[in-house]
């Protein structure tokens, strides 16, 4: 989805919207912030989130950053990619972080949540919004 198409919170984190799913990610500027990512914790499907409240972290080597839901709701799939894991055969598969840094918007999606109040999609940005915050929040 065009990153103008595209939600987004005071946090950083992106929303896209398919009927009543959300996937969410963070934005380019938040991972240019954080810079040279070692890891990240994302939930397990199932888990209910509340909008404004942690629901995961990325961690740098300059800091550990909380993720913050952009909307209330339960996790039905997370970016396994993101983390390390297990395959099937119980090989272990390392996690590609550096999908946040090259493709934030796309392949770097953090989680897809069963969105609980459409309702609070009207206290998200849009993209000038958005960009307007950041600068004026350097």
């Amino acid at each position: 989805m065009p990153v103008e198409q595209l939600k987004y919170s005071t946090t950083h984190e992106w929303v896209a919207i398919d009927g009543d799913t959300a996937t969410v990610g963070i934005t380019d500027f938040a991972v240019h912030l954080l810079s040279d990512l070692v890891f990240a914790e994302l939930p397990p499907s199932g888990k209910i989130i509340t909008k404004g409240q942690p629901f995961g972290e990325v961690e740098s080597v300059k800091a550990v950053s909380d993720l913050y839901a952009p909307l209330s709701g339960v996790i039905i799939a997370s970016n396994e990619r993101l983390t390390e894991h297990r395959a099937a055969d119980g090989t272990p598969v390392a996690a590609q972080l550096e999908l946040l840094t090259s493709s934030p918007f796309e392949e770097g999606w953090l989680v897809k949540v069963r969105i609980a109040n459409l309702a609070e999609m009207d206290t998200l940005m849009n993209r000038q919004q958005y960009l307007a915050h950041c600068q004026s929040s350097e």
